[in-house]
Parts: C-alpha cells; structure tokens; sequence
C-alpha cells in the first residue's frame, strides 16, 4: 500500500556520465515538508508519454535545448544533478500547498512538470494571473517562457473536466500546437509559393499526423505524403490523414516520386535520420525530379539517449549527423522550426482575441476528430513506469498507443476544479 507521505521520482542517467541511459532509476524520498515562501507543492496525477520525451533526454544536456534544466533531481547517494537528469512531462496537478497568496490548494493546474509524485515549484510572485502562473528560470533564454507557465484549469478555455479528456489533452496539446504553428509557419508563405506536395517523415508519429491533420484542413489541394516503416504502415493508412502513405525501404520507386520535374515540393524532416535523409536527397539531386522548395527539421524521433552526442545545432538547422555542403544545386538549405520563436512573431502581428480565437476554433475541432486515432494505454506506479520507460528506451514507443503514466499506484480522480 503506497504512503502518501512518501515521493516517488523517475530518474533517467545523464548521457554525459557514462551510465546506461536506458536504465531509469526510481529514487523515494520523503514529501517535502517546508513549503517556501512564494511556492507551490503539487501532487502530479498522471502525465503524457511519447517519443518527445525520449528526445528530451538525449538532448538533456544540449547546450541549446537544455531539458534537464527545468526541474532538479532528488539528491541521495545515487543520484545526483551530475549523474541524473529528469525529463519534463506535460501532466495535470492538484495544488496541495501554496504560500502565494493568489494560488490556492485544491486547484487543479496542467504544465510542463517532472515525473515524480509531489513537485515542489517557485513561483514567480508577481507573474500571477486568473489563466496561470509562472515558474521563474532566469538561468533558461527568455523564449523558454511558455514552458514556465503552469495553466489554472478553472479559468483554462481549453479545460474539460474528465479523465477521458485530459488523457487527449496531455497526448496532443504539447504536439498538436508544434503542429499546429508549424503549419501557419509554412502558410505564411504559401507554402513556399504554392508547393504541390509535402512530404513528411516519421508519418506515425503524433507531430506528423497532427500536421498532416492541419495541412488537410487547409483545402488547397496540396498533396501530403507521409513516410513510415513497415510496421506502422497499416495504422498510419488507417488514420486517413494522408494522401499516400509510403513504407522507408521503398517509397522512391512509388510512381508519387516520378512525376513532372516543374512541381515544387516541401520536406519535412520529424524523423532526424541521416540515412533517411541521404536518399530523400540522391532523389532530389537529379534534374529529371521535381524541385525541393524546402527542407524543414521539425523534430528528431528517431533519436535516442545513446546518439545524442552526435546532433549538431545551429539557428538554421538541427539534424543527428554533422551537416555537409550540398553538392547539388537542387538541394535547398536546410531550416529549423523553433516554436517559441515563431510564436514571438505571430504576438506582434496578431491581437490576443485573434490568437485566443483560431486557437480554441483549432483545439475544439481536434478533440472532436481526434478520438480513435490513438489507443489510450494507462500506467500506474513506480515500478511499472520504470519498466515501460526502459522497454520504450530500447524498443521505441508503438505508434498505435498514447500512453499516460502515473507514479501513484492507482487512478485518482479528477479534481473539483474550484471557481478563482
């Protein structure tokens, strides 16, 4: 029977120590006691799990992306800040204790939080509002802001109070809003001036069906291609988000790759494979193909905690293998969509009810579709999370499930979401 007075924390080794990065470590320690000034204690219910929290932990240490520096690992004898590092989750809450004055317990929050059972966060004493509040990590660059925010559900628009509808928001809200602002992105060039096609690898992925999802949604006629491994053809096909769906071993013989040489096509990258790219790229590279209007690194999925050392950043790109000069002049640049830094454009651009408006117009649209795209697969308590992360370190997360995890041995329930 689990005490209740008692932290369970999920912690994963640091690339940089040289322990095997597929061996998570469950560390208990007690719940913490003194609360600070200006601080909330929250008890983290259940939280979202996919192959971006697997990159967050091989780009833990990042100089440029930096994971591990949102939220400090336990300190025992085992575990330290120099050996282990704990990946942020998008999960829901309930405050158990605050000394702010303005945020009370009992409030139900969501945000980018850790895996562990009670989370002890800062808050920032004057950046709290009726929608949230903020945890301030100066030692992070400013545009990390929208990680820093911790949503109050009683004034959230896009709350809905069950457990169904939370377990969708924690599987889609993190991704579909990379998705979606990728997407509004590329159209805000009309993607690339009036592209035929888009082509997206990694096409099982959640990233890459949300955007598939939004690019159809456009109605422009531009054909979406996705690229999947053989395993998950038959579930991305299912899905119906895709014009066509192609299989990695063979999808530059499908006569979709042979058309006429004055279309103009875009790439975009989710899966981060140097290999991949590499054949993508011998196909663009003759003159007799269709022209690459854009190459667009979007995420690295198939990325693990082991490779990590070898992703190579710069403002422009991101890829898992050293970038080389392209020795053909049919081969465009490749980019780097970076959401926070888009997002600063659009607030300059846009008013907050047009932002407030085509988002909630967006998220409602999506919970409505979104029901049976995925197999929602719940896992509870300490020992079991531990197990599926290390079978996910070293089998990959199956395409088909949208796994929730909680280090509570049971479900609780949704929380009264108290009127502020």
């Amino acid at each position: 029977m689990e005490r209740e007075d008692e932290n369970m924390t999920l912690c994963l080794p640091r690339p940089s120590s040289g322990r095997n990065t597929g061996s998570p470590k469950i560390v208990a320690t007690q719940k913490p006691r003194e609360i600070p000034q200006s601080h909330v204690l929250l008890r983290v219910d259940r939280f979202g799990f996919s192959a971006n929290n697997v990159t967050y932990q091989a780009l833990g240490e990042h100089p440029h992306f930096r994971y591990f520096d949102f939220h400090a690992p336990p300190e025992t004898n085992e575990v330290n800040e120099k050996s282990h590092g704990l990946i942020p989750v998008w999960g829901f809450a309930t405050v158990v204790e605050s000394t702010h004055p303005k945020i009370y317990p009992g409030e139900r929050v969501y945000g980018y939080l850790a895996p562990t059972r009670y989370l002890l966060l800062p808050v920032s004493p004057n950046d709290v509002n009726k929608y949230a509040f903020y945890v301030p990590r100066p030692h992070l660059p400013a545009d990390r802001r929208p990680y820093n925010q911790i949503l109050r559900c009683a004034t959230d628009p896009q709350y809905i109070s069950s457990p169904r509808a939370e377990d969708l928001t924690m599987l889609y809200r993190p991704l579909f809003w990379t998705s979606y602002w990728f997407e509004d992105w590329l159209w805000s060039s009309s993607y690339r001036g009036g592209a035929s096609t888009i082509l997206i690898s990694s096409a099982s992925s959640k990233t890459a069906f949300c955007l598939a999802y939004l690019i159809g949604k456009r109605n422009t006629g531009t054909r979406v291609l996705g690229i999947t491994s053989s395993k998950n053809l038959a579930f991305t096909q299912g899905l119906g988000l895709y014009d066509d769906v192609l299989e990695y071993k063979s999808f530059t013989a499908s006569p979709v790759f042979h058309g006429d040489r004055d279309e103009k096509w875009i790439y975009v990258d989710v899966a981060g494979s140097a290999d991949l790219n590499r054949r993508i790229f011998d196909h663009f590279a003759s003159p007799y193909s269709s022209t690459l209007a854009a190459v667009i690194t979007l995420g690295l999925t198939n990325l693990s905690p082991s490779n990590s050392s070898s992703v190579q950043w710069s403002e422009s790109t991101v890829s898992s293998t050293p970038s080389t000069v392209p020795t053909s002049a049919f081969w465009p640049k490749e980019e780097q969509f970076f959401m926070p830094e888009w997002l600063d454009v659009r607030r300059k651009q846009l008013s907050l009810t047009e932002l407030f408006t085509t988002q909630q117009k967006a998220w409602k649209e999506l919970i409505s579709d979104c029901q049976n795209w995925v197999e929602i697969e719940r896992v509870y308590g300490a020992d079991a999370v531990q197990k599926s992360y290390t079978k996910i370190a070293n089998e990959g997360v199956a395409a088909n499930k949208g796994l929730i995890w909680s280090l509570w041995d049971s479900s609780a329930p949704v929380a009264h979401v108290t009127k502020l």
